[in-house]
């Protein structure tokens, strides 16, 4: 009796297509600048600090002031300075090339001749803006503990709630607030990947990012509008802090994971609807 091979399920992500992207985005020289602009912030931070002496308590990002007590704050203190702009401009860049960078050099539609499944590809797309996200972030903190360190040395971490912590714990405090905003930021790459399927120019759909993230910010500052904060993508941004109390305080921080696992499941959903069904004509 002969035996019938079942055909093998191709998996949804192949590994060589996402390796090919991942060399072409942490390959190209504009990212390569984009992450050395990243991680000079910190840099900047702890060096203005050791110079000019530590800035009074409110004065600058959160964290500026405890600086020089601890070389880990210049991380937590590099991260909140840039997660407003820097950090989603970084993440709008990638994840507006995502599909229409393609389409705009016109690689796009030879791509969708292989046959390559539009699906997979997106799913390709979608996780290497993720893996782009967490590098970014991972390297601002690096970069800033690093340089913290070195300049400013280690010892016990007072939290947000005052007390007092060893470096390992204030490490994994760190850890901790890097997975969240990569979370949040993951969310927001899903917004750019769909936008991205709706354009040919790569430089628009960053703009209209970063520009949605700006005027979100504007909206959640706004008192007034205090009944659509909590459905804004960036309102939860800042529950990071919530991570660095005795004990940590999950409420908010729940809340924001799921905010953005609703928003990336929302725009990853809708990039695959109009990307599966779009004319590609270059």
């Amino acid at each position: 009796m002969s035996v019938v091979e079942r055909p093998r399920t191709a998996p949804v992500i192949s590994t060589r297509m996402l390796r090919s992207e991942l060399r072409l985005i942490f390959g190209r020289r504009r990212n390569i600048a984009g992450m050395g602009v990243l991680a000079s912030v910190p840099i900047i931070i702890a060096v203005a600090i050791a110079i000019a002496g530590t800035p009074e308590a409110g004065e600058g990002p959160t964290f500026l002031s405890q600086v020089t007590s601890n070389g880990l704050f210049v991380g937590l203190a590099a991260l909140a300075a840039e997660l407003p702009l820097f950090l989603p401009l970084a993440v709008a860049a990638i994840s507006g090339d995502a599909v229409a960078g393609e389409a705009n050099i016109g690689t796009l539609r030879y791509l969708l001749t292989v046959p390559v499944n539009r699906t997979r590809l997106l799913a390709v797309k979608y996780a290497a803006i993720l893996v782009f996200t967490v590098a970014a972030v991972l390297l601002v903190a690096a970069v800033g503990v690093l340089i913290g360190l070195a300049l400013f040395g280690g010892g016990p971490a007072t939290l947000l709630s005052g007390s007092q912590v060893g470096t390992a714990e204030g490490l994994w405090r760190l850890l901790l607030v890097c997975g969240y905003m990569s979370v949040c930021l993951a969310a927001f790459g899903a917004i750019g990947l769909f936008v991205s399927t709706l354009t040919e120019q790569p430089i628009g759909a960053t703009i209209a990012v970063v520009g949605l993230a700006l005027i979100s910010q504007i909206l959640d500052a706004i008192a007034s509008l205090s009944p659509i904060h909590r459905f804004l993508p960036t309102h939860y941004w800042l529950a990071f802090g919530d991570l660095l109390r005795d004990p940590i305080s999950t409420d908010l921080v729940l809340t924001g994971m799921l905010s953005a696992a609703a928003y990336a499941l929302i725009f990853w959903t809708a990039a695959w609807a109009r990307f599966a069904g779009k004319d590609v004509t270059s």
